[in-house]
């Protein structure tokens, strides 16, 4: 009989507990969205130079990276723009003596706050020591505190959508319980923009069409509110 009473009496207790783990409240699930496209200002671009044979004298890695680098200054480019990203087998010295004909290359990154100036550097390098120029990706200067916006406008459009939906109904908003935002932002591709391959014949620069692709910001916010009389 004891051991009945300690049972049933273990029983209510875990029943009561489960009961006030329970969440009772009555709720809204709704997902909010916020959207805007924006033009990118900023371009992250890949140079690639290599050294050629031009008759029988070499030009080399060294004269091509002086011009680049004057253009750049020219350019009035920040010196923590323009960076070396890779070596090709400049520093080879056995490649080179056994393979005297050997040309090394080069790859460079190039920051660009001020699009238009792209023109301006490449056609300052001569154009067969150019292997390649690439897109390698696009930003935009206030991309920070637009997606904060977006993150709030989303969350506020959850908010409204839920508060008209409840009001049709004869019932008022609540607090918020639970919030989840996601990124759906989509940014433009990388790609080739142009290329030249060593040995070329000189060539005007290519036009610049960097007035590309927007960049398009999207949030979305799933958002549970308390339903409240």
């Amino acid at each position: 009989m004891k051991k009945l009473i300690i049972l049933t009496a273990l029983l209510i207790a875990t029943t009561n507990i489960f009961a006030q783990n329970v969440d009772l409240r009555r709720k809204i699930e709704v997902t909010g969205v916020a959207e805007q496209e924006v033009t990118p200002d900023i371009i992250n671009i890949s140079i690639s130079l290599q050294e050629y044979i031009n008759g029988k004298t070499k030009v080399t890695i060294d004269q091509l990276e002086n011009q680049l680098e004057n253009a750049v200054k020219n350019a009035g480019v920040a010196k923590s723009d323009f960076t070396i990203n890779n070596i090709s087998a400049f520093n080879n010295t056995w490649q080179k003596k056994k393979t005297p004909d050997f040309l090394a290359s080069k790859q460079y990154n190039l920051r660009l706050t001020d699009l238009n100036k792209f023109d301006q550097i490449i056609s300052a390098v001569d154009p067969k020591g150019i292997q390649s120029t690439n897109i390698e990706s696009y930003d935009y200067s206030k991309i920070d505190q637009l997606k904060n916006e977006l993150k709030l406008k989303a969350l506020i459009s959850a908010r409204d959508k839920a508060a008209y939906l409840l009001n049709g109904i004869g019932d008022r908003l609540g607090d918020a319980l639970n919030i989840t935002e996601t990124d759906n932002s989509n940014f433009p591709q990388p790609r080739i923009m142009e290329y030249k391959a060593v040995g070329m014949a000189a060539a005007a620069p290519a036009e610049s069409d960097i007035d590309f692709k927007t960049i398009k910001l999207s949030f979305s916010v799933d958002a549970i509110f308390e339903i409240v009389k």
